[in-house]
């Protein structure tokens, strides 16, 4: 895994935007102040990616990712892993609560030769490429397959804790065992052994079920499959003799069906010919019948002598003339005497509207006489004001002004009216024509009110004129209606005898009414009588249907009484006829039953010599009431048939289950086998992990891996100075510039320290890549480390020799450290500083 960009946003210490670019950065350090946040930065590539850090402790310390009073924070990590690149985000929020929860985790899958630098035009999520996991839950699977390492391994072997290493170089055996255990992971053999010993209980406990399942099936052997196929070549014995019997017990039962039909049939005849039993009614229905048609003949004759009155009556008031015609040449005379009346009324009111009309047109001509002299009076009036003011102008003047206003001549305000002349004639003149306006006005008036009332009466008049012209016209037109007219006398006359003989003929309505409905009661008594003999007909018919496949007698339809005696006569007869067959038939049944019973006596031998239940008699064929050896007669062929079938199928269903329970005895006997071999493997497995020597034996090839792997790093990294070798679990080194000296590590300096364990670190990581389940990508180291504590010499080395390993090219190199002689060595160098808010990075170097 090499990390190319890191971009922070409410991260720990990061409280504003910060990019991080580790583009072309090979060898790189995190410098800067301690708490200034250098080791913060690792912190987010690691929770990029898992979720957790290690200083945490676990990931319930998720809420240590938060910048304080900081509501979400923000890390996207793009790095590049087996030559693909992949960006990997995490977002964290505080909800209301004050409750830290991952809120969104992605990690997509970026196009061949995507850009980084494109990251900063504010892409969206969905241009970043294909998405690998779009939630917490998927990013640990998806992250172990782009990174090759989980969690423990990424943080052994890529993101190196502080002295961790040096511990272990340092460590007694005993110690330096569980640590290769918790590294290396030897702890998986314990639970292959704990799951070894579950897999054993696990089948034995299977061994136990089958065991129980066989002791069920303790009766399923050869000699059971022997007796159960014997047992059904019996069963099929017995359904073949059945069936050579059964065609006899047939044609018995047969027999007796007929036999007993006959009977049946024979009481059947005697029962419907003891209901031949002629009814007390018919003799009185003829006579009955024969009044009924009298009277309803004699009322249909009254009809007649009705209806023939009443077209008489008719005949008399169509001949006395249309009373309708005569009541409208009444309503003539009446209307003509009306209009006359009228016509004599409005004459003399036309006289007087007309003689109104002359004194209104004389009133007119003289009140405009007088409106004529007004005016000339007026006019002379007007021309003598006139003449006044022109002869005195001044005092002309002076009836226009208005005390207060401005003067019309001078413009000025007009404080005093001026006194009236002396000798002016201009308001004598002046009050001269307003006199003569008003009886100008007076007269014009008079010429208005004079020409409304002559209006008023021209109107009047026109009214009576043109109603007498109307009048006149109706009552020319009355004559001429009434002109043939006998008068109205003998019009009421006439109208009073077509009254009497509207009377007369409503009467004989009346009657005809009655006489029909008389009639019609006569009709229905006629045709009720009528019905009551066909019922009894119908009822005389229907006893002899009942017996007519016995041939009666035919019957005369006019005499009802003597058909019923002749039908009588002959059913006393025949029943005692049939009477005497019943007797014989009787006989005959009991001897077919007895029969039939012998025939089902031997089948039901047949089934007790077989061990076989006898069938029982059948309900719906009477064996259950027969009594005696006539029930067993009764016992339907098809049931015997049905048992003896049943029994075979019973048989050959009970063999073929023990056949199925006797292999189902071996494929359980061979499962037990096979648990039983699962259980010995497993038990044993147990056994052998759990011997004290094998973890002690794992781990001495774990250690001799170990140290063959840091042995040539180090030799690398000191230019072939020193070999690393163990011991009996402790660690040595080979110094070759002193003629292969073996010393102790504990006699090493600080920088052969350094070396000693960065080797060890590398030589594990290593290994621990390759017991990874996935591909690793080992393409990058980064060191935790304090380097303060390091005399100038040391640090030297150490600088030396991450210069050596940084050179090797096989991975990228960091370092966090806030040694400035060292962070000069390295070319590129990422400058970590916390103000008042946030923390802030700066590139530097190459």
């Amino acid at each position: 895994m090499r990390p190319l960009r890191l971009d922070l946003a409410g991260f720990t210490v990061f409280r504003e935007e910060t990019t991080v670019d580790f583009t072309d950065a090979d060898f790189f350090a995190l410098v800067g102040p301690t708490g200034s946040g250098k080791s913060s930065i690792l912190d987010a590539i690691c929770f990029a990616l898992y979720g957790q850090v290690p200083r945490w402790g676990s990931s319930r310390g998720i809420g240590s990712a938060l910048a304080p009073s900081a509501t979400e924070a923000r890390v996207r990590l793009v790095f590049e892993s087996a030559g693909s690149r992949y960006v990997a985000t995490r977002v964290v929020r505080r909800d209301a609560r004050g409750a830290v929860k991952t809120g969104s985790a992605g990690l997509q899958l970026m196009p061949p030769g995507f850009d980084v630098t494109r990251l900063d035009t504010g892409m969206s999520p969905d241009d970043l490429g294909e998405v690998l996991a779009g939630s917490p839950a998927e990013m640990e699977q998806a992250v172990l397959e782009a990174v090759g390492l989980p969690y423990e391994q990424f943080t052994t072997c890529v993101l190196l804790p502080q002295g961790r290493f040096a511990d272990f170089l340092h460590a007694k055996p005993a110690t330096r065992q569980q640590i290769l255990v918790n590294l290396l992971g030897l702890h998986v053999y314990e639970q292959v052994r704990e799951r070894a010993t579950a897999r054993a209980g696990a089948a034995e406990a299977a061994m136990a079920a089958v065991d129980h399942l066989l002791g069920g099936l303790t009766d399923a052997d050869a000699d059971a499959v022997a007796a159960a196929a014997a047992h059904v070549e019996a069963m099929r014995t017995l359904a073949d003799a059945v069936d050579d019997v059964l065609p006899e017990l047939e044609q018995a039962q047969r027999t007796v069906t007929t036999v007993a039909d006959r009977v049946a049939e024979l009481a059947a005849e005697i029962d419907l010919l003891a209901g031949v039993t002629p009814p007390a009614s018919a003799t009185v229905l003829a006579d009955e019948v024969a009044r009924a048609r009298t009277t309803a003949a004699d009322a249909d004759r009254a009809v007649l002598a009705a209806e023939e009155r009443e077209e008489k009556v008719r005949a008399e008031l169509a001949a006395a003339g249309d009373p309708a015609a005569l009541r409208l040449l009444l309503q003539a005379h009446t209307e003509r005497d009306r209009v006359a009346a009228e016509i004599a009324e409005l004459a003399p009111a036309l006289a007087t509207a007309q003689a109104e009309q002359a004194a209104g047109e004389a009133a007119l001509r003289a009140v405009r006489t007088r409106a004529e002299a007004a005016d000339a009076a007026l006019e002379q009036a007007r021309r003598a004001y006139q003449q006044a003011q022109a002869a005195d102008q001044a005092a002309a003047l002076r009836h226009d002004l208005v005390a207060g206003a401005d003067c019309p001549v001078c413009a000025q305000p007009v404080q005093v009216l001026p006194p009236e002349p002396t000798g002016s004639r201009v308001a004598e003149a002046k009050a001269a024509g307003l006199a003569a306006r008003a009886v100008a006005d007076q007269t014009r008036q008079a010429v208005t009110d004079a020409e409304q009332a002559l209006r008023e009466v021209d109107r009047a008049v026109d009214r009576a004129r043109v109603r007498t012209e109307q009048l006149a016209g109706r009552l020319a037109e009355l004559d001429r209606e009434v002109a043939a007219s006998p008068g109205s006398e003998a019009l009421h006359a006439e109208l009073a005898a077509v009254d009497r003989l509207q009377d007369r003929l409503d009467t004989a309505g009346g009657q005809v009414r009655q006489a029909r409905e008389a009639a019609r009661r006569a009709q229905r008594a006629a045709a009720a009588s009528e019905q009551r003999l066909q019922s009894a007909w119908r009822d005389f018919d229907a006893v002899r249907d009942a017996v007519a496949r016995l041939a009666p007698p035919a019957a005369e339809r006019g005499d009802l009484a003597g058909a019923w005696a002749q039908l009588a006569d002959w059913a006393d007869a025949l029943v005692t006829d049939r009477r005497a067959a019943q007797i014989r038939a009787d006989q005959e049944l009991t001897n077919a039953r007895e029969s039939a019973a012998a025939v089902a006596d031997r089948i039901d031998a047949l089934f007790v010599a077989a061990g076989q239940p006898v069938p029982v008699p059948d309900a719906r064929h009477g064996g259950a009431d027969d009594g005696g050896s006539g029930a067993r007669s009764a016992v339907d062929p098809a049931a015997y048939r049905q048992a003896a079938a049943l029994a075979v199928q019973r048989a050959g269903s009970d063999h073929d289950r023990l056949v199925e329970r006797f292999a189902q005895v071996g494929e359980l006997r061979q499962r037990r086998a096979d648990q039983e071999r699962q259980a010995q493997l497993a038990r044993t497995l147990a056994g052998h992990l759990r011997a004290n020597n094998f973890e002690r034996w794992l781990l001495v090839e774990a250690l001799d891996l170990l140290v063959d792997g840091a042995s040539r790093i180090l030799q690398e990294l000191s230019n072939g100075q020193y070999e690393l070798v163990h011991d009996a679990g402790e660690f040595f080194v080979v110094d070759h510039h002193d003629a292969g000296l073996r010393r102790g590590v504990r006699t090493l300096s600080g920088g052969e320290t350094f070396q000693a364990s960065l080797a060890l670190a590398l030589a594990l990581s290593e290994q621990l890549a390759g017991m990874s389940t996935s591909a690793a990508s080992l393409e990058s180291i980064v060191l935790d480390e304090g380097f303060g504590s390091l005399d100038a010499a040391t640090l030297d080395t150490v600088a030396a020799t991450l210069e050596g390993l940084a050179a090797r090219g096989d991975r990228v190199v960091g370092i966090v450290t806030h040694v400035p002689a060292l962070a000069a060595r390295v070319p590129v160098r990422f400058e970590v500083r916390k103000d008042a808010r946030t923390a802030r990075v700066h590139r530097s170097g190459l």
